[in-house]
């Protein structure tokens, strides 16, 4: 159940090392209905990041990811399987508010 103020959906962040890789999870996890959208950034970030103990910093591709809370610890081992980094980043934010329709949405897309 929610939080109260909170609708049980989610935004989450994942950096890929590629734009085929950020394509290879986004059509995977939408396919297995994980995740209702995801949006592929169009330009690359610059990621600046502390790696075994050194400053480093990568070029990535950054997916924005809508699905809910029910979903989420099947879309994270799905974006960990098939992500090529050691620890990827799978960031979760709640979504506190939306569009009623865009939310029900999610929620429909997003089903098992």
């Amino acid at each position: 159940m929610a939080a109260k103020g909170m609708t049980g959906k989610l935004v989450v962040l994942v950096t890929c090392a590629s734009r085929a890789q950020a394509r290879k999870i986004a059509r995977a996890v939408v396919g297995k209905r994980l995740a209702a959208c995801v949006n592929i950034a169009a330009g690359r970030v610059e990621s600046v990041y502390r790696w075994k103990g050194k400053v480093e910093r990568a070029q990535e591709v950054l997916l924005v990811i809508k699905t809910t809370r029910a979903r989420y610890a099947a879309l994270q081992r799905e974006v960990r399987r098939l992500h090529s980094y050691t620890t990827p980043e799978v960031i979760a934010l709640p979504i506190a508010a939306g569009s009623k329709a865009y939310l029900d949405w999610v929620a429909e897309n997003s089903r098992a």
